[in-house]
């Protein structure tokens, strides 16, 4: 998620305000390690429009 963000320079505020994920909870994924459920990938993956898959590479790429 990290990567997509800084490509788009976009905030967790504004993903937040994007997506209606509450702002600590994204924080926790992009700072902490946390795993997002399936339907909150979704909605930041359509906030950011981009695929899943994109994710998965980002995983892969660390």
């Amino acid at each position: 998620m990290q990567n997509q963000l800084d490509k788009q320079s976009m905030s967790v505020y504004r993903l937040s305000k994007l997506t209606g994920i509450p702002n600590p909870t994204i924080f926790s994924y992009k700072n902490n390690g946390v795993e997002p459920t399936f339907s909150n990938m979704v909605k930041i993956a359509d906030a950011l429009g981009v695929s899943l898959d994109e994710f998965r590479s980002d995983k892969r790429n660390g």
